[in-house]
């Protein structure tokens, strides 16, 4: 008779303490210990060598791998930032995909392949059947942004006769792209630039932003920690003036206040990418804002160079930050860059991003798919001659 260990660890009732002597000797005999052999069941004292407990070992997070940023649950996850991705495997003809989530949108990948675009799917299982019967991969990815709701995914089930098997491994690269709408992929699936707000949603797709593709690239995990018209210090047109960008980074649900992600131990990126400033400075000062132009510029600046901080005491001294300077905020970045270097810290490196070439054909003037792949090529290039250590 076989059994797995995974079913036990600590349990304080006495009663289930006998139980439990009973069943492992039970266990002992089948396992082959000699007929007439002695087994003795010792009275419960409650010492740590008697506390046992039944533990049935299952979990989202057991049958899956994610790099994003989830609270672990049990049964479910929760999380809220863009482009958090479910990798698994199975067996059989078909697999079913556990959601609750009336705001995202998710694409369904088998084998590689994109197979399905659920809208906002709401609390259901979605079915995927009619595969030829093998083995086959799974990949579930979130498109948009949705900070102000709360996702909940409760993994993978496979059809009669199939079977949900060991998780796929974790990469052994891992890449974080820290940004705005730009770096969410915010309407770059649009034919036009004009888009309502549900066209922005319908049209966003992180999965193919150009973190996304460029943690593919080079094999890499990656997380897209992106929030459309958020800033270092201001946000686009000055709203929303209470909160910024760095008030939600440390969070795994956006819209919960305090929360905090906790890192399980597994998510350590040799490479940090921080596309911040767009949002700062492509709007004039208003009115009532609290900003000259010169105290904006060195109020981002201060609190760009915190943030690299928090970056360096977070990750340790051998993660790369790449700073990405473009339009307006480029100057400031490149002082925040040398600034740092200047005070020995060598892996923090400005990159300029590079727009010829791009039309801008998103939604309201964003990057295009086309964009975004050759940002990723640039940017793919760039990493690629860094010290990694990769």
């Amino acid at each position: 008779m076989g059994f797995s260990t995974s079913w036990w660890g600590r349990r304080r009732r006495t009663g289930v303490l006998i139980a439990v002597t009973a069943l492992m000797a039970a266990l002992l005999t089948g396992l082959g210990a000699a007929d007439g052999a002695s087994l003795t069941q010792s009275t419960p004292t409650k010492s740590a060598n008697q506390q046992w407990q039944l533990v049935r070992a299952k979990g989202v997070l057991a049958q899956v791998h994610t790099a994003g940023r989830v609270k672990d649950g049990g049964d479910t996850v929760q999380y809220s930032w863009p482009g958090v991705y479910f990798e698994g495997r199975f067996s059989g003809t078909g697999v079913g995909i556990v959601l609750n989530d009336s705001a995202a949108d998710y694409d369904v990948q088998i084998d590689g392949a994109t197979v399905d675009t659920l809208v906002t799917p709401g609390n259901t299982t979605h079915w995927v059947k009619g595969l030829s019967n093998g083995t086959h991969t799974v990949r579930l990815v979130k498109r948009n942004d949705t900070p102000g709701d709360t996702s909940t995914f409760g993994g993978f089930v496979a059809a009669p006769g199939g079977a949900v098997l060991s998780k796929p491994a974790a990469r052994d690269r891992q890449i974080e792209f820290i940004g705005d709408s730009l770096t969410v992929g915010y309407g770059n699936l649009s034919t036009s630039r004009t888009c309502t707000s549900e066209q922005v949603k319908r049209n966003t797709n992180s999965d193919v932003s150009y973190g996304a593709l460029t943690a593919r690239r080079m094999n890499a995990d990656y997380q897209i920690n992106g929030y459309s018209g958020r800033g270092m210090v201001r946000n686009y047109n000055g709203g929303s003036p209470d909160v910024t960008y760095r008030t939600f980074y440390d969070r795994a649900l956006l819209n919960v206040s305090g929360d905090v992600w906790q890192n399980p131990g597994t998510w350590r990126p040799k490479v940090v990418v921080v596309n911040l400033g767009t949002n700062d400075f492509s709007t004039a000062v208003n009115p009532g804002e609290p900003w000259t132009p010169d105290s904006l510029a060195a109020a981002y600046r201060g609190a760009y160079g915190d943030f690299i901080q928090k970056l360096r005491t977070r990750y340790g001294a051998d993660t790369t930050v790449v700073a990405i300077g473009s339009g307006q905020y480029a100057g400031h970045v490149k002082e925040v860059v040398k600034a740092r270097n200047d005070a020995g810290d060598s892996r923090v490196r400005y990159w300029s991003l590079d727009d010829s070439g791009l039309d801008f054909s998103g939604c309201d003037w964003h990057y295009s798919a086309h964009d975004d792949r050759l940002i990723a090529d640039r940017l793919t290039s760039f990493i690629g001659g860094l010290p990694t250590g990769w």
